[in-house]
Parts: C-alpha cells; structure tokens; sequence
C-alpha cells in the first residue's frame, strides 16, 4: 500500500517508520529543513513543501495513495491537505490535539475518514487508522508476537461459532472477545461469533495468515500477503 504523510516531526515520522517496517511504500511531506534533512537520513522520500498545497501532495503522489495522513501540529494544513486528498479519492486521516475542544472535533469528524489524538494513540495507532478494516493491529509484543484485533465477517468460516468451538492454530490465543459495538471482555466458552463480533488475539506471526483466514475469511493467498505487509482488509478504497 502506498502512503503520504504530511509532517515529518515526532508523530509523523514514528508512523512512517512503522509502516516501513511492514512493508508498505510511504512519502513523507514536510517543510522543515532539519526534519526533512532527518527523514531523508533514514532513507525515506521527501517532499520539502507546505502540505496545504495540492500541487505538492500531487508531486508527492496522492494521485496513487491509498491513505493521506495528515499529522502535523497546524490544524488547518492538516485539514486542508485532508480535503486535497479526500478530492483524489484518499482514505483521509486527521491529526488534531488534546487542546481542542469536543465541538471541533465533532466538526472536523465529519468531514474526513477519522480523527486521531496522537497524545493518546501513538504511532501504532496512527498506522491502524490509516489502513482501516477488519484487522487492526494493538501491540508488537516481541519480533515474532502480534496483538491483533479481528472483526468477524459473513465470510469468516467461524462464523456462527461458539467460542468453545473455535479453534485457533497453535501459537496462538484469544485473549478478550467483544459483540458487535459492545465492551471487550474476558471471553466465556458459550458466546456465540457473529458479523461484527470482536476478537482480541495474541499470535505467532507464522500463524497470523492461518488466524486471519478463520476470522476474518480472507484466502489463503489474501491473508499470507496481508500479514507480511500487515495490511487490513474491508475498508473501501485502502485495500
């Protein structure tokens, strides 16, 4: 998947870094000297220009993204540049602070695909909102564990089971389950796995292919590419 991200400071570049990490192609846009001499250093592609400008989210290629993430520390370059790209048919993400008010983003909210608190999010969460979906990685636990959190779909093969009748593959567990807009809990072996149903899994990633074509019913082939970039599916336009 490929990715611009508007701000190359602390949030920002914590994002792209994570990306990267999973595979994923991702340019940077940022007009700060020192930040942009900083993101090229670690070998990313930067666009040194004002983010607000659709002629520099076009040369950084919002025409072929899949998501823009607006996560500088202006509120309105952040807005505006969402608006560009919303325009270019972007999954939108908008970075807003602690110090504005529920109204505003309440506002802002409704105009761009999600809003995010980077002070409570952090880089891992930033990532998932850009990627949207049914799969929303919490936590790298070690090199090889992953925290994930999946979302039954109609095409998941476990749908309609129990959870006592749910059988994961080794290197893997369920650690909380959750219906469908509800609070998650510690799961009981009688709760039924319904569309929209949550589950919060701990896995090896040799196994996350194996877990996420069970809940969440990607092929084969889907689920082995989507791990190893670690990429969500069900979300329109960003898949």
């Amino acid at each position: 998947m490929r990715f611009v991200i508007i701000g190359a400071g602390r949030v920002g570049l914590r994002t792209a870094r994570v990306l990267r990490e999973e595979g994923h192609e991702v340019t940077l846009v940022e007009r700060d000297e020192p930040r942009v001499r900083r993101a090229r250093n670690e070998g990313f592609t930067v666009v040194e220009s004002d983010g607000a400008r659709e002629d520099t989210l076009e040369e950084a290629g919002v025409g072929d993204a899949d998501a823009v993430g607006a996560l500088t520390g202006d509120l309105n370059v952040n807005f505006t540049a969402c608006m560009i790209a919303k325009h270019h048919g972007c999954r939108t993400v908008l970075r807003i602070d602690e110090a504005y008010r529920e109204k505003i983003y309440r506002k802002y909210a409704e105009e761009v695909d999600e809003v995010i608190y980077p002070e409570r999010l952090g880089a891992i969460g930033a990532k998932n909102a850009l990627l949207g979906g049914t799969i929303r990685a919490i936590a790298d636990v070690e090199e090889h564990l992953q925290v994930v959190e999946l979302t039954i779909t109609e095409a998941a093969p476990v749908n309609g089971y129990t959870i006592s009748e749910l059988e994961l593959p080794a290197d893997s567990r369920v650690l909380a389950f959750g219906k469908r807009d509800g609070d998650l809990e510690l799961p009981g072996e009688d709760e039924s796995l319904e569309v929209g149903d949550r589950l919060v899994v701990l896995a090896d990633f040799e196994v996350l292919s194996d877990v996420r074509q069970l809940l969440v019913g990607e092929t084969p082939s889907e689920a082995v590419a989507n791990a190893a970039s670690g990429s969500s599916s069900g979300a329109g336009g960003v898949n």
